[in-house]
């Protein structure tokens, strides 16, 4: 018998799988039915409900926080006395008198008829732990409006009012069996929790003395930087077949999609704007990662998190791949925050830290958590996630940087890349002969790719319950991050880079990017089209077919230009139209190092 039928017995033998005669709405998330007219609640919801309870008071209880434990039933009042004294936290009654917390800012008076009462100002709890939730509604309403999460028991018949106040759920029946198992979990908890952070503790201080006899660390140096290590200096992936498999079979790629194409005139998510040979970004992706389990024969799947505005889109691109292990789910309003309005992140002229920005990632995960994917993903083996952007068409799944996190067990990670190219001639790269440099972050590019350890996303759906919001530029912050090379960051900005993408410098085979070996510059060409050429129906109109740029370095355009088929464009070209003029280059046009002004330069005018 495993361990999870034993406790699954033990939850059956409290009666916490019985319910009332009537089940809410909202409660049939948790519900597996009725008979006898009762209302019958799933263990093994309960189990999981349970569990986050307990690891989110664990995380509270590190901290040495507060907690105020709610019970007007007498039958509880010597079980919760006893945990109470057990753990050593104060068994406070003053949340029987009405506005306990909303007006404890300040002492208050009571006067009876036989007595006068004077009570202090308390303070505020961290958490409030209730057992007969629906008795103290007053409790409930009072801890919402100051923000005080909520751990409850819950039964089929709560007011849906009340339930959606609760931050952490329990459903299940409020037997004296249960509670008492539920007291019998908290104890446990808070206890562990206490003796960890007093060996944490211990071991802390032993550490900083030694710290401080070696060497003075010079904080302010350090501030500003960030931990770095060369892609280059990545042990390689596993050559054999079996062992990549295994290594693979840990992965699942999260993929974002809230990006509208409106900026290049595109009237949709910019993840299902066509690309090249009618595929789509969002297709490029899923064949990559189709790809990859045929040919190592593992599992790894897709999780994608859509916007409301651009759910529907994303839904008609996968019909075409509906035979694929894909998991795609909509973000509630409440999550989002402006998820649907997110900039594209402009590499020169925006901050790294703009794209995604609004987005907390507490609660992208806590909603993954509360709908059991993650811990259906944990059972099957899972370790990381690959978070990724929705238009960096050189995402590839690396064996190579997996295995690097996996060995040395590190929580997350960011890939970045130097800012400019003037950058890379300059002392800005880290030295490939060291393991791990600290570089300012001022002069490191987020390519928007970060991979996370999976028992990493409990500690930040704590934080989202602590009210503490967590985008993706804080985690940049404070992360340990890789120097990936340019081939591994190409995003579809703006219709320059469609034109490269289509052009004969890249090609897509199995959702994979191949760059031509024939280029021998390992920079691609710096191209700026002016303004008559930022739609994608501007672009497509003004250029018959895309010209071979293998051999260009440069290519300027402005103004009224119009490209005919079969051109060639190298080293370096500069195009511009005067106001008023209208310049079309021929079909079959070789251009070599050309400024051109008028039409009739096409012939001439060298650099």
């Amino acid at each position: 018998m495993t361990i999870h039928s034993v406790v699954i017995q033990k939850l059956l033998s409290t009666n916490a799988h019985i319910g009332r005669r009537v089940t809410a709405h909202h409660f049939k998330i948790f519900s597996e039915g009725s008979r006898n007219g009762l209302s019958i609640v799933d263990s093994d919801k309960t189990l999981i409900c349970l569990r986050n309870a307990c690891n989110f008071i664990g995380h509270l209880a590190r901290d040495n926080a507060r907690f105020l434990f709610v019970n007007t039933n007498a039958l509880f009042d010597e079980i919760v006395s006893q945990m109470t004294q057990t753990v050593g936290i104060k068994n406070d009654t003053t949340w029987r008198l009405g506005g306990f917390l909303t007006n404890s800012s300040s002492p208050k008076k009571f006067r009876g008829r036989n007595k006068k009462l004077n009570l202090g100002a308390i303070q505020a709890p961290d958490c409030i732990v209730i057992f007969d939730t629906e008795r103290k509604s007053s409790v409930i309403q009072e801890a919402d409006k100051l923000q005080i999460p909520i751990v409850g028991l819950v039964d089929s018949s709560m007011p849906s009012d009340t339930y959606e106040k609760i931050t952490y759920p329990v459903p299940a029946n409020d037997s004296v069996q249960f509670v008492y198992l539920f007291c019998n979990l908290i104890t446990k908890t808070i206890l562990y929790e206490q003796k960890r952070s007093q060996a944490a503790l211990a071991e802390k201080e032993d550490k900083s003395r030694t710290r401080d006899d070696v060497q003075q660390i010079d904080k302010t140096a350090t501030k500003d930087k960030i931990s770095v290590l060369p892609y280059e200096n990545l042990q390689p992936a596993p050559e054999d077949i079996l062992e990549t498999k295994q290594l693979l079979d840990k992965l699942v790629v999260l993929k974002f999609n809230g990006s509208l194409g409106t900026k290049m005139g595109f009237n949709g998510p910019k993840s299902v704007m066509e690309v090249c040979g009618g595929l789509t970004c969002l297709d490029l992706i899923l064949n990559q990662i189709e790809s990859l389990n045929s040919k190592y024969g593992c599992n790894v799947p897709l999780l994608l998190v859509n916007a409301p505005n651009t759910h529907d889109g994303v839904l008609k691109v996968l019909e075409r791949h509906s035979n694929k292990n894909i998991h795609s789910l909509v973000q509630s309003q409440r999550h989002q925050g402006n998820v649907s309005d997110l900039p594209p992140v402009s590499a020169g002229i925006q901050d790294d830290h703009d794209g995604m920005d609004s987005l907390n990632l507490a609660e992208v995960f806590s909603s993954l958590m509360n709908d059991g994917k993650i811990d259906v993903l944990l059972s099957q083996g899972k370790e990381y996630i690959l978070v990724l952007n929705s238009d960096n068409l050189a995402h590839i799944v690396d064996p190579k940087i997996l295995n690097h996190l996996i060995q040395n067990n590190i929580e997350y990670c960011v890939e970045v890349m130097p800012k400019s190219c003037e950058s890379e001639e300059s002392n800005l790269l880290p030295n490939k002969e060291e393991i791990e440099n600290l570089m300012p972050k001022k002069n490191l590019k987020f390519t928007h790719t970060m991979w996370m350890n999976m028992n990493f996303i409990e500690s930040l759906v704590q934080r989202r319950a602590a009210k503490e919001s967590l985008t993706i530029s804080k985690l940049f912050d404070q992360s340990f991050a890789i120097n990936v090379p340019k081939s591994r960051y190409l995003p579809v900005e703006a219709t320059s880079d469609l034109l490269l993408l289509q052009s004969d410098l890249y090609t897509f085979t199995d959702g994979i990017l191949t760059r031509n070996t024939a280029r021998g510059n390992l920079a691609d060409p710096s191209i700026e089209l002016g303004p008559e050429f930022e739609t994608i129906n501007d672009f497509r109109t003004r250029f018959k077919s895309i010209p071979s740029v293998v051999g260009l370095v440069s290519l300027k355009v402005a103004g009224d230009v119009w490209f005919g088929t079969g051109l060639t464009l190298k080293g370096k070209v500069d195009i511009h139209a005067r106001p008023g003029m209208r310049i079309a280059i021929p079909d079959d046009t070789v251009l070599e190092n050309k400024i051109i002004t008028s039409q009739g330069d096409i012939g001439g005018g060298s650099l």
